[in-house]
């Protein structure tokens, strides 16, 4: 995957996907200190970037394979993304769930018009996935798919086109998927460009697996930032970070909610904490950023439920 492929993605999804805008905070500006802008993408179809990864994959299959139908695995904004693509390009879907996953992420995808299939864990929802293959659907991999993570990579286009000037980049990693779109095509652009990756304890599967300098299997995911918890990422995503980010910063889920209160009140809105954890890791990182730089904050995804939030206060 490469510079050549996010830039066909780009063309390919551009009338399904919403070009979400980039705007300068002068709240955050004041409060790290140097020139801070927001990437909107909690106002992307479906609340987070992974539409574009899965219209990317769907319109990129065959029409014999399209219209058998696509099978994805995710307990979070992977499946509303597959179930809402699939249900506009007229295809059918299942979408394989852990029990676990919260209420309002089940019903919007059943409201999109997919099948939900619940299983125990999420390793038992992807062992299922090969039979549904059997079937002939096909999967639609929540980030370990060149096609899916170019997708997520045109929103790294968007932003060096709307901030030619851009220095640094916070972005949060789950899976890594959204970490590697982003981060070839904005170092295929400009090199120069800092890219800061940002997981959650008990979601930090990639920081993990930069300490082990392999992939590694986490247990339980524990943070509230569900959306983040892949219980691995992949080589071609653990690769992606060990060649282009500056660190990983793991916040507590303290912080990512401290964050995540603070841009509801002064920003005016509601984020996951797997956006707004980014806040989070940019009050670390404050001393790596100065007056005259520009700093991108991705708030990936806004599927946050408020009964899971009043939850979270208490």
């Amino acid at each position: 995957m490469d510079i050549t492929d996010i830039r066909l993605a780009q063309e390919r999804i551009q009338p399904f996907v919403k070009r979400t805008r980039l705007e300068k905070s002068e709240t955050l500006s004041r409060r790290l200190g140097s020139n801070v802008y927001v990437k909107y993408e909690i106002f992307q179809r479906t609340g987070s970037f992974k539409v574009r990864g899965a219209f990317n994959k769907i319109l990129s299959l065959p029409q014999e394979l399209r219209s058998a139908g696509v099978v994805a695995v995710s307990g979070g904004n992977h499946a509303q993304a597959v179930a809402y693509a699939a249900n506009v390009l007229g295809i059918s879907s299942v979408i394989v769930m852990p029990e676990s996953t919260p209420g309002i992420y089940v019903e919007a995808t059943r409201g999109y018009g997919a099948k939900v299939d619940l299983k125990p864990t999420i390793a038992a929802a992807f062992e299922a996935v090969s039979g549904y293959q059997l079937q002939g659907l096909t999967f639609v991999h929540p980030f370990d798919d060149p096609l899916v993570m170019a997708g997520q990579g045109t929103l790294g286009i968007e932003i060096v086109e709307d901030l030619a000037e851009v220095t640094d980049i916070i972005v949060s990693i789950g899976g890594g998927g959204l970490m590697t779109g982003v981060a070839t095509a904005i170092k295929s652009i400009n090199s120069a460009v800092k890219i800061w990756g940002v997981e959650t304890v008990g979601a930090d599967a990639m920081a993990q697996a930069l300490d082990a300098g392999k992939v590694v299997q986490i247990g339980a995911i524990t943070s509230i930032a569900k959306t983040l918890g892949a219980p691995a990422v992949s080589e071609t995503t653990l690769a992606a970070a060990q060649s282009s980010l500056e660190s990983v910063t793991v916040v507590p889920d303290s912080e990512a909610l401290e964050a995540l209160i603070f841009i509801a009140e002064r920003l005016k809105i509601l984020t996951e904490p797997a956006a707004s954890c980014t806040l989070a890791a940019a009050e670390r990182l404050r001393e790596n950023f100065s007056p005259d730089s520009n700093v991108v904050f991705i708030l990936c995804g806004g599927n946050q439920s408020v009964t899971a939030l009043c939850e979270f206060l208490q």
